[in-house]
C-alpha cells in the first residue's frame, strides 16, 4: 500500500504492495521500525504524503524506499516492512490482516492527521492498502486524496473468491507458480538454498491475503478518485469491482507486462510519472 502526495512519505513490503506518502512536519519525528523513511529533498514545507506497500518476490523496502529520489521533489516517502524479513527476520510473521493495519495505522496515523495523503498497493498490497483505508474512515474519518490499486482484484470480487490458495502448495510446486508469474530474479531461482530463505515470507504473506475476508460495500465508504493499474498479461483480474469502494472518479490504465510489469524500468517511469502529475493537481487543489 502506498501513500502519495506531492512533499509525500511512503510505505512499503515485499510480494504485498503497501505505500504512503504524505505532507512532512516541520522537525523529523521518529517513526516504528515498520517504516524506511527516504526523504526526497530538503525542501522545508510538504504538502503531501505517500504510503505503500508493496510484496513480491524480487523487491523489499529498500526498492520502494528509492522512489523518495525519483519522485518530484516536494515527496517523501516512507517504505514498510512486515516482521519477517530485512532487519525484522528474527519476528514472527503475522498471521492476519489486521495485525498488519494496525501495525502501520500506529506507525503512521499522528502524520496522516496532518496533511493529506495517498495509498498505493500492488497484489497483496492493493487488500493492504483498501484494509488500512477502510479503518482510517471507518475509525477515524480520515481518506486519502487518492487511491492507487494495482495487480489485484477487489477482495471481495467473485474471481478473487475462487482463486486457488497458493500458499498451501508444497514447496516444489510453489516454486512452478511463482516462475510462472515472472518477476523473480533467475539468480535467485537457481539458487535453492537463498531461495528457501525467501519461501516462508512469501508464503506467510499469501496466507494473509488469501484467507483475508471481507464483504463487497453497501455504499461506497471513500469519495476520492481511485486509479486501478494492471499488467496485460497478468492473469484476469476484476479490476472494475474496486469501483464499489468510492464515489468519486475511477479509472484504469493498463501497462505492457505480466504480474511485476513495474518492475520494468520504461513502465516505473510512466507510473510514477502519472503518479506524480495527479498528486501535484491535488495538491494545488488543496493549498
Amino acid at each position: 500500500m502506498e501513500l502519495l502526495t506531492p512533499h509525500c512519505r511512503c510505505l512499503q513490503n515485499p510480494f504485498t504492495g503497501f505505500h504512503s506518502c504524505r505532507v512532512p512536519e516541520p522537525q523529523k519525528k521518529e517513526t516504528r521500525k515498520c517504516c524506511r523513511r527516504s526523504r526526497c529533498s530538503s525542501s522545508k514545507q510538504d504538502s503531501f504524503s505517500v504510503a505503500e506497500k508493496q510484496q513480491d518476490s524480487g523487491g523489499g523496502s529498500i526498492h520502494y524506499a528509492r522512489w523518495g529520489n525519483v519522485l518530484n521533489s516536494s515527496m517523501e516517502v516512507f517504505a514498510v516492512k512486515l516482521p519477517g524479513r530485512e532487519s525484522r527476520a528474527r519476528e514472527p510473521f503475522f498471521e492476519n490482516m489486521q495485525q498488519i493495519v494496525d501495525e502501520v495505522l500506529a506507525a503512521l496515523l499522528p502524520l496522516l492527521k496532518e496533511k493529506p495523503f495517498a495509498l498505493f498497493g500492488h497484489s497483496f498490497g492493493a487488500f493492504t492498502s483498501f484494509a488500512v483505508a477502510e479503518d482510517l474512515k471507518k475509525l477515524h474519518n480520515l481518506e486519502p486524496v487518492h487511491m492507487f490499486l494495482s495487480g489485484a482484484s477487489a477482495p471481495y470480487s467473485e474471481i478473487r473468491i475462487k482463486a486457488p490458495k497458493r500458499s498451501e502448495l508444497p514447496d516444489d510446486e510453489f516454486l512452478k507458480w511463482l516462475t510462472s508469474i515472472g518477476g523473480t530474479p533467475q539468480e535467485l531461482l537457481a539458487n535453492p538454498e537463498v531461495l528457501q530463505l525467501f519461501l516462508p515470507a512469501l508464503k506467510a504473506d499469501l496466507h494473509v491475503v488469501e484467507n483475508y475476508r471481507c464483504s463487497k460495500p453497501d455504499v461506497p465508504f471513500l469519495g476520492c478518485p481511485v486509479t486501478c493499474f494492471d499488467g496485460k498479461e497478468d492473469i484476469p483480474h476484476d479490476l472494475q469491482a474496486w469501483r464499489n469502494i468510492t464515489s468519486g472518479d475511477f479509472t484504469i490504465r493498463m501497462f505492457d507486462g505480466s504480474h511485476f510489469y513495474l518492475k520494468d524500468a520504461g513502465n516505473e517511469k510512466i507510473l510514477l510519472d502519472y503518479i506524480t502529475k495527479i498528486l501535484e493537481t491535488a495538491e494545488i487543489d488543496y493549498l
